[in-house]
């Protein structure tokens, strides 16, 4: 084979590396799409019954915004993270991959802990969903945001994994960067849920 098939056949492979890449890009925005709608019912689940609190308590009495605060922290940090770990693929370099994921890893684990705790501590008062209407639609749109980022954890382990025993192959790279769109994905929706429900709700 000379210089300039081969150079052609190269071409030729990174061009389909490209197309199929887009082509699973496109598919996988379809399902974030998806998502969106599911998100958007429980925002608008939420506004309409966020005042009905059939004598229990109100976002004011319930939420603790610098507690929040620090949930959000932990959750912005690790879309950063994931970004410097999609860099550092672009790049070639799996050493560093793998420790960026790990550490967007070890933020959103944090972040999910805060949750469960924040979930456990109102259960425990006599605050869960079944108090109110109000309750119910806090549990219901927060609890999905919370069950995503799960999900979104476990195929981040699993990412990992295939980075240690495969490296960066163009297979790899294809999945890094679906779970990069799903995360930072999640980092638009917690913003939402920050200010519509946490922000809005102790004012």
């Amino acid at each position: 084979m000379t210089a300039h098939s081969a150079n052609h056949h190269s071409d030729d492979h990174h061009d389909h590396d490209a197309e199929v890449k887009s082509k699973v890009l496109f598919g996988f925005w379809i399902y974030i799409m998806s998502d969106l709608i599911i998100f958007s019912c429980l925002f608008a689940a939420y506004a309409v019954l966020h005042t009905h609190l059939f004598g229990g308590p109100s976002g004011k009495e319930l939420f603790d915004l610098n507690y929040v605060m620090i949930e959000t922290f932990l959750l912005l940090t690790s879309s950063f993270t994931y970004g410097l770990a999609m860099l550092e693929a672009e790049k070639n370099n799996k050493s560093l991959t793998l420790v960026w994921l790990f550490i967007t890893f070890l933020l959103g684990a944090g972040f999910i802990g805060m949750e469960i705790n924040e979930f456990h501590h109102l259960i425990l008062e006599g605050f869960g969903p079944h108090r109110s209407a109000f309750l119910s639609s806090f549990f219901g749109l927060v609890g999905t945001h919370g069950l995503h980022v799960t999900c979104g954890l476990i195929w981040m382990a699993m990412m990992m994994f295939q980075v240690c025993r495969f490296g960066l192959t163009p297979m790899v790279t294809r999945k890094l960067a679906c779970l990069s769109l799903f995360w930072h994905f999640l980092d638009i929706v917690w913003i939402f849920v920050f200010t519509i429900v946490y922000l809005m709700g102790v004012m």
